[in-house]
């Protein structure tokens, strides 16, 4: 890390928290940072697949993961290990916070998926959110999550996601 932003080539750790415990931490090298937004690279943090119905993660695949230090999002884009892109994952996410040790942030639950063609973007976990109780506890929170779920629906409708 030099100053406030973390040194191209370093390996941090991302670290994704959940109600307050640790639900992902896992190693990955810094691509770019620039005080706002931190880009790193990662592998599939598990040893086994994953199938969502609409994407499989399994292992080989590679994530290049974008966390802004000003936005309420995180956004993934999801390579096979062939190289070729299987689309983006986007985390609603409070706003990431970068140290030395590298980047945590908090899952607000809500989630979208894009395609690599584009042709499908699905709003994701809207129930987990609704039953997480985070309207109670922090209502501002809430609404932030919410504006930032139909911020990323309307980037990736306009095909935003695919240029970064």
């Amino acid at each position: 890390m030099t100053g406030n932003t973390l040194a191209v080539g370093g390996e941090v750790h991302v670290t994704l928290t959940k109600a307050g415990r640790t639900k992902v931490r896992y190693p990955a090298t810094v691509v770019s940072d620039d005080g706002v937004r931190a880009v790193v690279r990662a592998p599939w943090a598990r040893p086994t697949a994953r199938d969502f119905g609409f994407v499989r993660f399994e292992p080989g695949d590679v994530f290049t993961e974008h966390y802004w230090r000003d936005r309420w999002y995180a956004v993934k884009e999801v390579r096979a290990a062939d190289g070729s892109v299987k689309g983006w994952y986007c985390d609603v996410t409070r706003p990431a916070e970068v140290g030395p040790d590298g980047i945590a942030v908090e899952d607000l639950d809500l989630d979208l998926w894009q395609s690599a063609d584009g042709a499908t973007v699905l709003r994701l976990d809207e129930d987990e959110f609704a039953q997480s109780g985070i309207e109670v506890r922090d209502p501002a929170a809430a609404a932030r999550a919410r504006q930032s779920l139909d911020a990323l629906e309307e980037l990736a409708r306009t095909g935003w996601l695919r240029t970064l």
